[in-house]
């Protein structure tokens, strides 16, 4: 059975659309999903870049807020932001939440969003294997 992951940042334009790409480019039997406590409305085009190079965009990925998603039974509910982990919502059932915290390249040139990917590839899947036993 898959599992479910969500990973939440401010404006899900830029970290949370590269964790949930990696993930779900990377691990086996789990679906990951993301959104912003405020979200943009737009994936930042130098995160997108970044993906597509890495062959892990989708055009189904889009900064959206947790109300879109909210229905989704999650097994682990990832920020990535300080933003994000002071004003993550308390979830319908006990979800585990964790914090792997990362610098905001929004407004940086894409050279930042090259090591931000790198750093996500690293620390975050890492991480969520840990959490979910895979």
């Amino acid at each position: 059975m898959d599992k479910n992951i969500l990973i939440m940042c401010t404006g899900n334009s830029c970290r949370s659309i590269i964790g949930e790409a990696l993930i779900n480019k990377e691990l086996q039997n789990v679906k990951a999903y993301s959104c912003g406590v405020n979200p943009s409305g737009k994936v930042n085009p130098h995160a997108k870049k970044v993906l597509e190079i890495n062959g892990a965009w989708d055009e189904n990925y889009h900064s959206k807020h947790l109300d879109e998603i909210i229905d989704i039974d999650f097994d682990l509910v990832v920020t990535v932001c300080d933003n994000a982990k002071e004003t993550c919502p308390i979830f319908p059932k006990k979800t585990k939440t964790i914090h792997v915290g990362f610098d905001d390249p929004d407004t940086k040139e894409f050279n930042a969003f090259k090591e931000t990917y790198m750093l996500i590839k690293e620390n975050l899947l890492k991480e969520v294997k840990e959490q979910l036993n895979l």
